[in-house]
């Protein structure tokens, strides 16, 4: 079938081009394509705000605390109901997303609070880092007392995978992130306040707790949306504006936004292509593909530092 589609000889009209590209490739190429931009930008973000290049979207707790709504959903579905959601299609997948967002939100709150009360990003990233220790130990626990099969389940979802979004939500997804992305590119300004230190963006009349509680709303919510939809996927994040930054030599997120965004898609596609290589026997997970390519670039990142 692959072959017929590569040669030509199936129609663009036909039923198995509309099947193949439309239905099965087309959503996943959009989706790859969005989440890519979404989780590049939140590290930016993060990497900026908190001053540390090894930063990410994960970093404030937010990836897990929706893990860990999800986790409520699939595991104690089976242990109340006796059934998994994941058994119920559509419904079980839109449970599950809507557990996500509300636990991503959630802390998302909390987050937000803290920034108001504390001064330090020091201390901001170390309360997100015990939030996303407290959330792995309480799905800890819900696994211990859980069937197989929920924890099965749990397990497939925690893979991430650019193909879970189909149907009526490729739709919702990609009309959030189309939103919610412009409106980050807004932040370039503060961000490059920011970047130069609190005491420099105060001189300059930047209200520093607002500008750094609007940027950790813009990534967390990004991340949480990503997670919903497509579980966490790991070291895009982080990676991708090391990449941006090397390739355009500039600090300065006029320009670094937009080109981490380009970046983004394009690392996601490309680890996509490489989780559907020819040959393998089934699909490679996406995390195992982004941990090949960001984990290097992370030891690169760490060592650079110790150098300097």
């Amino acid at each position: 079938m692959l072959c017929n589609i590569m040669t030509g000889s199936v129609e663009m009209g036909s039923e198995l081009w509309e099947t193949v590209v439309m239905t099965i490739r087309l959503p996943q190429v959009l989706t790859a394509m969005a989440c890519g931009a979404s989780l590049s930008v939140a590290g930016l973000q993060m990497q900026t705000i908190f001053h540390n290049p090894l930063a990410g979207p994960s970093v404030l707790g937010v990836s897990s605390a929706a893990s860990l709504g999800v986790a409520l959903v699939l595991l104690l579905s089976g242990a109340i109901g006796g059934s998994t959601l994941s058994r119920f299609g559509i419904i079980g997948n839109t449970a599950i997303t809507i557990a996500a967002i509300t636990g991503a939100l959630s802390v998302m709150m909390v987050i937000v609070w803290l920034s108001r009360k504390v001064q330090g990003n020091a201390t901001l990233l170390i309360s997100g880092v015990l939030i996303g220790y407290i959330a792995t130990a309480i799905i800890g626990a819900l696994k211990a007392y859980s069937s197989e099969e929920d924890i099965h389940a749990y397990v497939i979802w925690g893979l991430g995978s650019f193909s879970r979004v189909s149907g009526g939500q490729i739709s919702v997804f990609i009309g959030i992130t189309a939103l919610l992305l412009p409106l980050s590119m807004l932040l370039a300004k503060p961000l490059n306040m920011l970047l130069m230190g609190d005491l420099y963006a105060l001189n300059l009349g930047l209200n520093v707790k607002r500008a750094r509680m609007w940027i950790i709303i813009s990534a967390g919510i990004l991340t949480a949306v990503v997670t919903a939809y497509c579980g966490p996927i790991m070291f895009i994040g982080l990676a991708v504006p090391h990449i941006a930054r090397g390739l355009f030599r500039t600090s300065d997120h006029r320009i670094l936004l937009p080109a981490t965004l380009l970046c983004g898609m394009g690392l996601a596609l490309l680890c996509n292509l490489i989780s559907k290589m020819p040959g393998a026997n089934g699909v490679i997970p996406i995390n195992s593909v982004t941990a090949l390519i960001g984990a290097p670039i992370a030891l690169y990142v760490l060592l650079k530092r110790k150098r300097q």
